[in-house]
């Protein structure tokens, strides 16, 4: 059987080059063809395979070859293709990114295949080191996109191979690296070593080139649209982040629930969310106060200093460790709270939290910044509170009803699964940008 399943695959994989060689050979001629080869052939004597993996190493390896290959591709004259990618193939959108952080590779990466999969189009991805892969995925691509990378002499190869194969580029980013207007002021970034700051400052220009490189921009939220056209004159759309169906699908490992007393919860991932909390923690404070039972649940980075010594006992802390864990314990809460200090930064933001929240039938109760406010349903999935609310009086409400709280939970699952999964539409998509990848 092990040999049977081997030759299949050998079989499905000669067959699949096999294709691509005839490919080539037919838009780009012979020579082109057998470089291409001769390239793919030094790869893998080299065991170089293909990989998706961060920090593989193989960036610096690969350079040399592929400049020889551009330059024997001149000198031959055959640099630059004949005819563009989008007028004679199937759409294949090839994204390489920063695939290091894994709610950015969840969000911004690896869901984006469920909406070309609708749009009948080719999906494949790369992290922007590994450049083997990434050379190898460009190859029969139409459009590439570049997901939040700064300017770096690996990023200009992607970019110089993409214009050499006339592809279409377009660069997405889900946080305003590009703005120094938007880290002077964000107020998360006062946890962080003051050498920390300035370099986050100084590097927001290297993102605005790389954005400026592009075709087109793509972002999370409609605040960070705007505040993107104050950078670049791309066309820029709207891709929010959606409930793709392996959040819909998870199985949370499953928490032991305590049948009595409200739980809290407030999730933090990462260091500076401190100032946040900062903005509800009176009410919060109040709320533990009446009724021992009650627990606050801080999932992540935080400092629990900064609550009421009286109180630390009614606080479970948790690190976060992989994703079904997180929501493990977030299904372990009854509901969960989501200030954002009011800032450009934060107004950027997008509703992760509470696509994690409501995927495991928890109701969110979330202030007036970021696009958190979009995905709530006042009184329906959950609570949006402007800053004069009074969240302690919000949350006696929802602990003296659980079972209107529970059904609240439940709406925001439906909602989940009915207005934001994958789609070719608002308010997941802006359709522009689907038409501008099918034209």
């Amino acid at each position: 059987m092990l040999q049977k399943d081997l030759a299949v695959s050998t079989m499905t994989l000669s067959l699949r080059l096999g294709r691509r060689f005839l490919q080539i050979l037919a838009e780009d001629g012979p020579w082109a063809a057998l470089a291409r080869t001769r390239l793919w052939l030094r790869r893998r004597l080299r065991d170089e395979p293909p990989s998706v993996a961060p920090g593989s190493g193989q960036a610096w390896r690969g350079a040399d070859d592929l400049q020889a290959f551009w330059v024997e591709s001149a000198t031959r004259g055959a640099f630059r293709l004949a005819t563009a990618p989008v007028l004679q193939r199937r759409r294949k959108v090839a994204l390489i990114g920063d695939l290091n952080l894994p709610q950015c590779r969840k969000y911004r990466v690896e869901q984006l295949a469920e909406v070309m999969a609708l749009a009948g189009a080719e999906y494949s991805f790369a992290h922007y080191e590994d450049l083997p892969r990434c050379m190898d995925i460009l190859q029969d691509t139409t459009h590439l996109f570049l997901y939040r990378l700064r300017s770096h002499p690996v990023v200009t190869r992607h970019l110089y191979e993409a214009r050499r194969l006339r592809l279409r580029v377009l660069y997405d980013i889900d946080d305003p690296l590009f703005s120094v207007p938007a880290y002077a002021g964000y107020q998360n970034m006062t946890a962080l070593p003051h050498d920390l700051q300035q370099h986050f400052l100084a590097e927001a220009p290297f993102f605005a080139e790389v954005m400026n490189l592009a075709d087109a921009v793509s972002v999370s939220t409609p605040a960070l649209r705007a505040h993107a056209r104050d950078f670049t004159p791309r066309p820029v759309f709207l891709r929010r982040n959606f409930a793709d169906r392996a959040t819909l699908e998870a199985r949370p490992a499953q928490v032991r629930r305590p049948t009595k007393g409200f739980r809290l919860c407030f999730a933090s991932g990462s260091h500076g969310h401190e100032v946040d909390f900062a903005l509800i923690e009176g009410d919060v404070v109040r709320f533990l106060q009446g009724d021992p039972g009650r627990r606050l649940v801080i999932l992540g980075h935080f400092d629990p200093t900064r609550l009421p010594s009286a109180l630390r006992g009614q606080v479970e802390r948790h690190p976060f460790t992989d994703y079904a864990g997180y929501l493990g314990h977030l299904a372990s809460c009854d509901a969960a709270v989501m200030p954002l200090a009011d800032d450009l930064f934060n107004r950027c933001k997008s509703a992760v939290r509470v696509i994690d929240a409501a995927s495991v039938g928890v109701p969110s109760l979330v202030g007036q910044v970021s696009d958190m406010g979009a995905m709530v349903r006042d009184g329906e999935t959950g609570h949006v509170l402007s800053p004069e609310a009074n969240w302690a009086e919000t949350l006696e409400a929802m602990a003296a009803a659980p079972e209107t709280t529970a059904r609240m939970g439940q709406r925001a699952r439906g909602d989940l699964e009915t207005r934001w999964a994958a789609g070719l539409d608002t308010p997941v998509i802006d359709p522009e940008m689907i038409r501008w990848v099918m034209a």
